[in-house]
């Protein structure tokens, strides 16, 4: 019996473990399935929204500022902020 329980609890740490570890993404260079994929909580949806208002918006500062992205709330930000980077992406020329 103990066994089955050794196994159970490896497969559920395993099925966990992919949403579990997340990042760091640099929210301004990423493609949305890399922000859907490293963020937690973020889909593709979120992802794209993300990309969305950096087209429009210019790169992000902070954290704070992925507040402003629709679909975005304080908890969802909160709970990424140690994976997200912030780096310019860089120009070409």
């Amino acid at each position: 019996m103990l066994t089955n329980g050794l196994v159970a609890a490896v497969l559920a740490a395993m099925l966990l473990a992919p949403t579990a570890i997340a990042g760091p993404v640099n929210v301004n260079t990423a493609d949305a399935k890399t922000l859907a994929r490293e963020l937690q909580g973020v889909g593709m949806a979120k992802a794209e929204a993300i990309i969305a208002y950096r087209e429009k918006n210019g790169p992000f500062k902070t954290a704070d500022d992925l507040v402003k992205v629709k679909g975005l709330g304080k908890k969802l930000v909160d709970r990424n902020k140690a994976n997200f980077r912030f780096e310019a992406q860089k120009s070409t020329g």
